[in-house]
């Protein structure tokens, strides 16, 4: 993949994460990270699913998936992180700071329903 903008997002710890940009549809290499499917509003990037774990392979789930395509993403953002805690740490982190990612204007479902 080449021509990828950059674009950072950041958590509810303040801290800031560097993601690369690619217009859907894309398909990636077998390999571990972050990634956040997205669309332009207003001018600004929206998230509409925060996820982590494998690239290639990143939503399994139709329902996810139909609701994704439902909601308008654009674009996936994703970066490389083998480490799982810290993949998932910063996934906890970016939900926490963009709460909009969740249901009803986003795909991702709070823990507990």
């Amino acid at each position: 993949m080449t021509n990828a903008q950059t674009a950072i997002w950041q958590g509810a710890s303040g801290k800031q994460y560097t993601y690369y940009a690619y217009s859907l549809p894309c398909s990636f290499e077998q390999k571990k990270g972050n990634y956040i499917f997205a669309r332009i509003g207003a001018g600004k990037w929206v998230p509409i699913y925060i996820g982590e774990g494998d690239l290639k392979d990143r939503i399994s789930n139709p329902d996810q998936a139909a609701c994704i395509t439902s909601k308008g993403a654009s674009h996936i953002h994703v970066h490389s992180e083998s480490n799982e805690q810290s993949r998932k740490a910063e996934e906890s982190d970016l939900l926490a700071g963009n709460p909009e990612a969740y249901v009803p204007t986003g795909c991702n479902v709070k823990p507990g329903g």
